[in-house]
């Protein structure tokens, strides 16, 4: 579990002058609503590896799955650092918002409980996960779930224009 109070600073740079910085709760309301989400992770040659996947904002993180034989898994072995981006990809409206920081193993089966139950009530039942031994599924069909234990957030606000960093204790 992470900071639910982030320090937040806005970036003069790319802001508007009138801009300030984007409320938190803002930022937390599009993670937890959104139905896609851009994965970066970064393969053993260290080129990037982007893929769009679902997941879900419970006890105040980002999660999100990947089969065990998926290439985003095998990155993920030999590095934890990973970026997640959501947001509706218009210029002048909206919000965008990165999720920075390391993948964290998440394999306590009452924590997977909550988190297959959080999928299904936020994607339905075509996304209902059993879980198994440290891991949605079993066998060939096991699936990891991961927590992002954030490094920083980034806000991208579209009007007016700002951008706002917040910054989590470490710890």
């Amino acid at each position: 579990m992470v900071s639910t109070d982030p320090t937040a600073e806005i970036d003069r740079r790319f802001s508007d002058p009138e801009a300030g910085p984007t409320p938190w709760p803002e930022a937390v309301r599009v993670l937890k609503t959104a139905e896609l989400y851009w994965l970066t992770t970064v393969r053993a040659d260290g080129r990037p590896h982007v893929t769009p996947l679902i997941g879900v904002y419970e006890d105040a993180a980002m999660h999100f799955c990947t089969g065990l034989r998926e290439q985003k898994a095998r990155n993920l072995e030999r590095g934890a650092q990973v970026a997640m981006i959501t947001g509706n990809s218009a210029w002048a409206q909206g919000l965008d918002v990165v999720v920075e920081g390391a993948a964290v193993r998440v394999t306590a089966r009452d924590e997977l409980q909550g988190l297959a139950d959080a999928y299904e009530a936020k994607y339905g039942s075509a996304w209902r996960f059993e879980v198994g031994d440290g891991v949605f599924g079993e066998g060939d069909d096991a699936v990891a779930v991961f927590r992002i234990e954030p490094a920083k957030v980034l806000a991208f606000a579209k009007a007016p224009h700002a951008q706002t960093t917040y910054r989590f204790p470490a710890g």
